[in-house]
């Protein structure tokens, strides 16, 4: 992505709290906020939160915060798989001390309960949210973590405007908020999915495996495409 300058222990922790502040905060608006700010709010949230990571550590990783973003970018030819596998490694912890903190401060409230109140884990089917098929949500996840992913390789490639990547990459993933809370709370994040899922309970858990599969295909097909020169402008 952005051009990273960094050794390879700043960038894993810098991953690390890139991870950690997209959940905090994304995860966080819809767990204590989203009574008051709604799925207008919260989808700003995590694009605002991208946005702000992607200036403050995208000069050091390039910000990918995204398992499915690292493994985008690997077959994209623009990193090894090793550094790929060290990045995930990182934003996982970081997405699960995200959630771990998370839980902590939504503790804090009387009334909360994880089993009630979730912890902004992804999902589908009867009692969550807009009640989607599995069908529905496999497609929703995989199609708008492709689009995500062809907006990433494309502003930060050599045609690109770096400066302003982060910016568009941001606001790509509000869009894809406002469009799919409704149907899957929205992932296209292995990491953003983990975190949560682990502590909310059963059946996010169970629903875990499409959170991690159909990210991790659409990002993967678009960082082929790119691979293959289907899209020379934008390299």
């Amino acid at each position: 992505m952005f051009n990273q300058k960094g050794s390879e222990m700043s960038k894993s922790l810098a991953e690390f709290i890139g991870t950690f502040t997209l959940v905090l905060f994304g995860c966080g608006s819809a767990v204590i906020a989203g009574a008051d700010i709604g799925l207008f709010g919260i989808s700003f949230a995590f694009g605002l939160a991208l946005i702000g990571m992607a200036y403050g550590i995208g000069p050091v990783s390039g910000c990918h915060i995204n398992p499915a973003v690292s493994l985008g970018v690997w077959a994209a030819g623009r990193m090894s798989l090793s550094s790929a596998i060290q990045y995930i490694v990182a934003q996982l912890l970081g997405g699960i001390a995200a959630a771990f903190v998370l839980l902590i401060i939504a503790s804090g409230k009387a009334d909360y309960s994880v089993a009630v109140n979730g912890l902004g884990q992804n999902g589908w089917g009867a009692g969550y949210l807009g009640e989607y098929t599995m069908g529905a949500a496999f497609m929703f996840e995989a199609v708008a973590t492709f689009i995500f992913m062809v907006v990433i390789l494309g502003s930060t490639g050599s045609a690109g405007t770096p400066a302003i990547a982060g910016l568009a990459i941001g606001l790509t993933l509000v869009v894809i908020h406002l469009v799919g809370i409704n149907i899957t709370g929205v992932s296209v994040n292995p990491a953003r999915s983990v975190g949560p899922a682990l502590f909310a309970g059963t059946t996010a858990i169970s629903q875990l495996w499409l959170f991690i599969v159909a990210p991790i295909l659409g990002a993967v097909a678009a960082g082929l495409v790119f691979k293959t020169g289907m899209l020379d402008g934008a390299q």
